[in-house]
């Protein structure tokens, strides 16, 4: 057993509580190597923002568990030697079962996602609610989730959304104790959120519904990249081929930020940004072969992205 203190890390409490006093959003991006460690850790830095590094069950699966928890506590170490200590979180995303919550405990993780969401109601708190029994033993905070998203990512994926239903959301929270809870309101996982022609739109009136019901409670937003077109342009003008990727405007992204919801989880659009500066460095230079040369383009790309979404989406610049 590795306690996520001894790995300077924190849990997401109090970062929670200040970013919904605060009107912000704390940043959640996921990594599954050094270059996105890097580019993470390099753009919270430089604007003094706190985050949530999400691990997916498939990442654990590609990296191993033990390497990406010496990934964070490398994270951490990385940070001070930049310069700022910022608060940071090590985060299971969507882990599916208790024994996944309880082995990325188990391995130093301060916070641990188990969605239920797919489940029959019961079944979902009857789970999250024994997934938080065991986590709170370490102090180890819980996100649950009400509410089905569409698209893919990883391991998860679903056909259609299931909006999540605010009358539910005060029996949900009573009866599991969850620190955290992860609501659909059109958000979804993927490049491919809508099609051309459709409106991109959230629900914010039912996530203001949920508000009215549990004031003060943290909220999050799972799939909420909103695939920028100059990226997609880039990547197709360098050989791609993303067809009709469409996601969330930043707009209402930042609107969602200025409410209850502090957590806001952005993983496709550093995928785009990564992928648009390697098929650039392969085009362009087709003779090289050292990943360097390319990785280093994809890491410092995928911090300016961070950097913008901190800035100008999240709001969580300077919150340290």
């Amino acid at each position: 057993m590795v306690s996520y203190k001894e790995l300077g890390l924190v849990n997401s409490r109090e970062l929670f509580k200040k970013a919904i006093n605060g009107g912000y959003a704390i940043p959640a991006f996921n990594f599954n190597n050094m270059e996105q460690m890097q580019a993470i850790i390099q753009a919270c830095v430089e604007t003094k923002s706190p985050v949530i590094l999400q691990v997916s069950s498939g990442a654990r699966k590609y990296a191993n568990q033990t390497i990406l928890r010496y990934m964070a506590q490398g994270g951490v170490e990385y940070a001070k030697e930049l310069g700022c200590n910022i608060p940071i979180v090590l985060h299971l995303d969507h882990g599916d079962s208790f024994e996944l919550c309880k082995s990325c405990i188990e391995y130093g993780f301060s916070s641990v996602m188990i969605d239920g969401s797919s489940k029959p109601y019961d079944e979902n708190v009857e789970l999250t609610r024994k997934v938080v029994e065991y986590a709170h033993k370490y102090d180890v905070t819980v996100e649950g989730e009400l509410g089905v998203l569409a698209g893919v990512e990883d391991d998860v994926k679903a056909e259609s959304h299931t909006y999540t239903r605010p009358e539910e959301v005060e029996d949900f929270v009573s009866k599991t104790g969850v620190d955290s809870l992860a609501i659909s309101i059109g958000t979804s996982h993927g490049a491919y959120k809508f099609k051309p022609g459709q409106k991109p739109e959230i629900r914010l009136d039912i996530l203001h519904e949920i508000e009215k019901r549990i004031p003060g409670f943290p909220i999050v937003l799972h799939g909420s990249s909103s695939v920028p077109q100059d990226i997609v342009a880039e990547i197709n003008h360098y050989g791609g081929h993303l067809k009709d990727s469409i996601g969330i405007p930043e707009d209402q992204l930042r609107e969602a930020a200025k409410s209850a919801v502090c957590k806001i989880n952005i993983d496709s659009d550093g995928r785009l940004a990564m992928t648009a500066a390697i098929r650039k460095v392969m085009v362009e230079h087709p003779e090289e072969f050292d990943p360097r040369k390319y990785l280093g383009p994809a890491r410092d790309k995928l911090k300016q992205l961070y950097i913008h979404k901190i800035n100008n989406v999240l709001g969580s610049n300077d919150k340290m």
